[in-house]
């Protein structure tokens, strides 16, 4: 079997609907041979069959022929979605979530989530167990000021029940233009309530991957009504930390982050820093590389990620540079909705000794996706290995337990986060 050239594509490891905009599962139609009567009079091309490749297509043609000569209202019937619904089903079929056909206007949408900007409602979505979840709101958009919860299962869109949809199907009908509507029946797990309706006005959604800051610990606002914070009060120091958010592994997060830890390394020229808290809660992950280099900025060397591909070889991902961070001390924030990327960098530098984790367990991918762009801008993400941690433990399903667990009540997050206080005092011992 030939290898995959997997030094020359870019990865892709993130959840399947990033930033709720991605979906479907396909490869190419065009690439089938078939021999048809077929009723539209328009020719079909490309009917080649890969190499080594044997397959009876005529109950596709079967069907297609029917369809094209009895539905009521033929002349409703578009073609190119006819072909992207068989590519969608196709790759479907092979029963992995994340192996998925993007038609052109998903894959461009797609591309604009690790971007950064996209028009929705602002949240993340995965499957889990079979139904359609939110893996987690993003700051500051409409998905949260409407009260949506990381974990939230989605049983409606609008009046559309969402019972065995794809997630593609459940991006295409919450995405729309800015300033239209949308209603979601939602159901938490750990509420006890039943379900709750939300209607939520679409907006613009522009979220900068990395946000950073520097304060002094009585300072900062997230941990001023956390219990867990006691014992930080009490400190009559100068005493300051760190700070960045990383929210996706994107586009323009390398040159971000790259900002945020110039500054922060200027801050601690002007005083001395307790150390730095990483926050990778509800980052659905990103480009492989994007986590090679955060992680690289606090490993003295060493693999960041193995990744065992689909031909039975593996490839080491080793750190890719000389880290600024390689002596500041670092406490890992993750939960549920820490996923694929950023699970590698929790892991890696868990593994290599270099940080605590604080928080919950995170959702546990452990494969990763290649992408290849298809004619007409469409593309597939094909599923094309798996990676292990350094310490050679994979992560699939289970996720990352954290050194030290703390549940968060997002009800009062703003002024009460436990986990960010739990990870500010371990950063003092």
């Amino acid at each position: 079997m030939k290898s995959l050239p997997f030094s020359k594509i870019r990865s892709v490891i993130l959840l399947v609907a990033l930033l709720i905009l991605v979906g479907g599962a396909g490869y190419r139609l065009g690439e089938r041979k078939a021999s048809v009567n077929f009723v539209d009079s328009r020719p079909v091309i490309n009917t080649e069959a890969p190499d080594g490749t044997n397959v009876d297509f005529n109950l596709f043609w079967d069907v297609w022929g029917k369809v094209s000569r009895y539905y009521i209202d033929p002349k409703a019937i578009d073609i190119q979605k006819l072909v992207y619904g068989a590519v969608t089903g196709m790759v479907a079929a092979v029963g992995d979530p994340y192996t998925s056909f993007f038609p052109p206007q998903e894959n461009k949408q797609f591309k604009e989530d690790l971007g950064g900007a996209f028009e929705g409602i602002g949240a993340q979505l995965g499957m889990k167990d079979g139904r359609v979840i939110v893996v987690s709101p993003l700051k500051g958009t409409p998905a949260e000021a409407a009260g949506v919860l990381p974990n939230d299962i989605i049983l409606k869109v609008d009046d559309a029940e969402t019972a065995g949809w794809t997630v593609d199907q459940a991006v295409d009908r919450i995405r729309g233009p800015k300033n239209t509507k949308v209603r979601l029946l939602l159901l938490s797990p750990l509420s006890s309530e039943g379900p709750r309706e939300v209607e939520i006005v679409r907006n613009t959604i522009t979220v900068p991957s990395v946000t950073w800051w520097v304060k002094n610990v009585r300072d900062v606002e997230e941990i001023s009504a956390a219990t867990e914070a006691a014992s930080l009060k009490l400190r009559s120091d100068n005493s300051r930390v760190a700070y960045i958010n990383l929210t996706r592994f994107g586009d323009n997060t390398n040159a971000d982050w790259d900002k945020a830890v110039n500054e922060i390394l200027t801050a601690e020229k002007n005083g001395k820093l307790a150390g730095l808290v990483l926050d990778l809660r509800n980052n659905p992950g990103g480009y492989l590389d994007g986590a090679v280099y955060i992680a690289s900025e606090f490993m003295k060397g060493g693999t960041v990620v193995s990744q065992v591909n689909s031909d039975g070889t593996r490839q080491d991902y080793p750190t890719d540079r000389k880290g600024k961070l390689t002596g500041m001390k670092v406490v890992v924030l993750v939960n549920q909705g820490s996923a694929s990327a950023a699970e590698i960098v929790a892991g890696a530098l868990r593994d290599s000794n270099r940080a605590k984790l604080v928080g919950e367990t995170t959702f546990g991918k452990g494969t990763v996706q290649t992408p290849f762009d298809l004619s007409g801008g469409s593309s597939v993400h094909i599923t094309t290995g798996k990676w292990l941690l350094p310490g050679g433990t994979s992560i699939s399903e289970k996720g990352l337990t954290p050194d030290l667990v703390v549940t968060l009540d997002p009800a009062n997050a703003a002024t009460a986060d436990g986990q960010f206080a739990r990870a500010i005092e371990l950063l003092f011992k």
